[in-house]
């Protein structure tokens, strides 16, 4: 059967059909749609498997492991800044192993598209120990998951599979199976010694680990994912991985010349990379994100000319695109049709900033806090990670600080305790619950002379209107971190009712001590959403 799938849809229904039982994720572009599509697939609904989004990448992760601690499958989805959340259990999993397969898929987002930062998570694979598996088409995403899983299983290790920005939200003709394999049965084979990471316990799981890591490396260079391609031309060798393997194909339409060595299986395949350079001149890197298989290689083989991101052949930040590696590969492209297209389209497409939506909730928030803070001198608005982040951008400008998710709260707490007044923090009820309760509950702990808006608009709305974990619970939850009832506000943001938001964000500035103010209004691309279903 063939179906026209985006690279997370492949990845998602591959999961299903190689017996997924769970899947635990946080939305995060480019991989929300993994999770999205398991939540509306027939077979997912009819199996009962597991689909609810979670509070944040920390506690997907070890719930997954719970579920492969009674023997199931289960997959974590999260973009590549979420592995730094669940980086404990992440890097601990390698030491527990597992019982039922657990894959762990992190979408990268070169060029921050959509990120704070270009981090590569296949350095999180190798400082973990854990085999990295990168697919270069939506074919290899799909297939790659069955036997994800069965590797998982056969080597007692969850498996990292790392895509980026262009493999997950490009399509892609896919050929799937007719069936899904039925889930696993749960056991009680996981071993206690194995999974209490006592220091005795750790040191011999330790030992294991490091001890299977050669097996790895000889699995990978025997991997069908890893394939080595003879040219007749031995002037250069090209090492490709991921989608950036598809770009090297495109500027070779009748065949690579060049001996070509094609990664999508980790450890680096030591025997296949010094196959390749010991019949070649010089040997380019093509790969996404940061020089990972470049570093490796320059490293263990220092006598060879390697080129690549570190070189100057590719540029060191930033996507691929297969103009780039043209020209790296075969001279200047600057004269091809597709750069002078890029080239037209650069003059002709007037570059649109992006803006809160007409109608916004964050808009009237921004516009009252803004008023208030006109009374006051040198005043600092610590935000976050959300819609609310362009509240940056003119014409509010009404924002000092975004650094990662939950640290708004944080940062203002320390600019009080070094003395700044007034602090405010601003985070979203999504962000919220993913990380900005425990700094509420140190900001309270300290009664830190802080003012936090929590600017609720009922979902995830970034990332596509997802399920907010703390909706219709934010009272409660500040109540129970020890927030004072009487500085503790629920307003609803629209113009009309500016005098009294305006009021009690000036009341509680100047009230010394944590106060916590709640604008709650429905994202309005998720009210016409709902307002166009209620029509139906």
């Amino acid at each position: 059967m063939k179906k026209l799938l985006l690279g997370d849809e492949a990845i998602a229904l591959g999961a299903i059909h190689a017996g997924l039982s769970g899947v635990y994720a946080y939305p995060g572009t480019p991989s929300t749609e993994i999770t999205e599509f398991i939540q509306g697939n027939a077979i997912a609904r009819e199996r009962g498997l597991h689909s609810r989004w979670c509070t944040n990448e920390k506690t997907a992760m070890e719930a997954a492991l719970g579920m492969s601690f009674m023997g199931k499958r289960s997959l974590v989805c999260m973009k590549h800044v979420g592995l730094n959340v669940c980086a404990d259990p992440f890097v601990n999993s390698a030491m527990t192993g597992v019982n039922g397969g657990v894959v762990v898929l992190v979408a990268d987002d070169p060029s921050m598209h959509s990120s704070q930062d270009e981090q590569d998570s296949r350095f999180y694979g190798k400082f973990a120990m854990i085999p990295t598996f990168e697919p270069s088409s939506q074919q290899e995403a799909y297939d790659m998951m069955a036997f994800a899983f069965e590797y998982s299983e056969q080597q007692c290790l969850p498996v990292l599979m790392r895509v980026t920005t262009r493999m997950a939200h490009s399509r892609a003709v896919v050929v799937v199976k007719d069936e899904a394999r039925a889930e696993n049965d749960m056991n009680y084979d996981a071993a206690a010694a194995n999974w209490v990471l006592l220091p005795a316990n750790a040191r011999r799981r330790n030992d294991k680990v490091t001890a299977q890591q050669a097996q790895l490396e000889a699995d990978a260079a025997a991997s069908p994912y890893n394939i080595y391609k003879e040219g007749v031309d031995h002037r250069l060798g090209i090492i490709a991985s991921g989608i950036a393997y598809n770009y090297v194909c495109e500027c070779f339409p009748d065949g690579c010349p060049y001996p070509l060595l094609k990664v999508s299986q980790y450890p680096l395949p030591k025997q296949l990379v010094r196959q390749l350079l010991d019949t070649c001149e010089r040997v380019i890197v093509v790969e996404e994100g940061q020089p990972f298989i470049e570093d490796q290689v320059r490293g263990v083989f220092e006598s060879h000319n390697i080129l690549g991101r570190l070189t100057g052949e590719l540029p060191r930040t930033g996507e691929l695109t297969p103009d780039c590696v043209s020209k790296a590969l075969k001279g200047d492209a600057s004269s091809s049709p597709d750069a002078q297209r890029s080239a037209l389209n650069a003059e002709i497409v007037v570059p649109r900033p992006p803006a809160l939506c007409q109608g916004c909730g964050h808009r009237d928030v921004y516009t009252a806090l803004n008023e208030v803070l006109k009374e006051f001198d040198h005043p600092r608005v610590f935000g976050d990670i959300g819609c609310y982040t362009l509240g940056f951008l003119p014409p509010y400008r009404a924002i000092h600080s975004c650094v990662d998710m939950g640290a708004s709260i944080t940062m203002a707490k320390g600019a009080a305790d070094a003395g700044q007044w007034p602090a405010v923090a601003i985070i979203g009820d999504s962000t919220f619950t993913h990380s900005g309760m425990t700094g509420l509950l140190d900001a309270v702990n300290e009664n830190a002379d802080i003012t936090v808006i929590i600017s609720d608009n009922l979902t995830t709305a970034m990332t596509g209107g997802q399920d907010s974990a703390g909706t219709n619970k934010f009272e409660a939850i500040c109540r129970g971190l020890g927030v004072s009832e009487d500085h503790l506000h629920v307003v609803v943001p629209l113009p009309k009712n500016m005098p009294e938001i305006t009021r009690i964000i000036r009341e509680e500035i100047n009230y010394h001590g944590v106060s916590v103010i709640i604008p709650r209004r429905e994202c309005i691309q998720t009210f016409k959403r709902h307002a166009k279903e209620r029509k139906q």
